[in-house]
């Protein structure tokens, strides 16, 4: 059961990775602003290195888990303030998030075959926070013995 939800993980840890590196690729190619393009650099760098988790971990590697935990953390919060945002997955995530206006309205969103990168130090006029759960439950099963 560990092997298969270690293989799982791998594979959604390759495939997001390298959809992240060609899209923020695109991106950063596109020579936009200067902000793009150090978002587009940060981006890379944290799919890169979600790709590599997958990869160490796909052949079965302690320093593939080890990865891996790391790169689950940094798919685990959901932040988006008109001060800060921040959010990333590969390949998939499903949220659970709170909108911070009255009244509080919890909310569940998920996608699976996708990437996504949200570093800004803005962002919406309604605040939200959450989890990815995909995250989260991928963590807790990396931690398995």
């Amino acid at each position: 059961m560990r092997q298969l939800l270690f293989r799982l993980i791998g594979i959604l840890e390759v495939a997001g990775g390298l959809y992240g590196l060609a899209a923020k690729l695109g991106q950063l190619l596109r020579f936009g602003s200067f902000h793009v393009s150090i978002e587009a650099l940060l981006a890379l760098a944290a799919y890169a290195f979600v790709l590599v988790a997958g990869v160490l971990l796909l052949e079965n590697s302690e320093r593939g888990v080890r990865f891996s935990r790391w790169a689950q953390l940094l798919q685990l919060p959901l932040i988006a303030t008109p001060v800060f945002s921040y959010a990333m997955h590969c390949g998939g995530f499903l949220n659970v998030y709170a909108v911070l206006h009255m009244p509080l309205r919890p909310g569940l969103d998920w996608h699976f075959g996708s990437e996504g990168f949200v570093l800004a130090l803005a962002g919406p006029a309604a605040s939200r926070v959450g989890i990815n759960l995909l995250a989260l439950l991928s963590w807790l099963a990396l931690r398995l013995r």
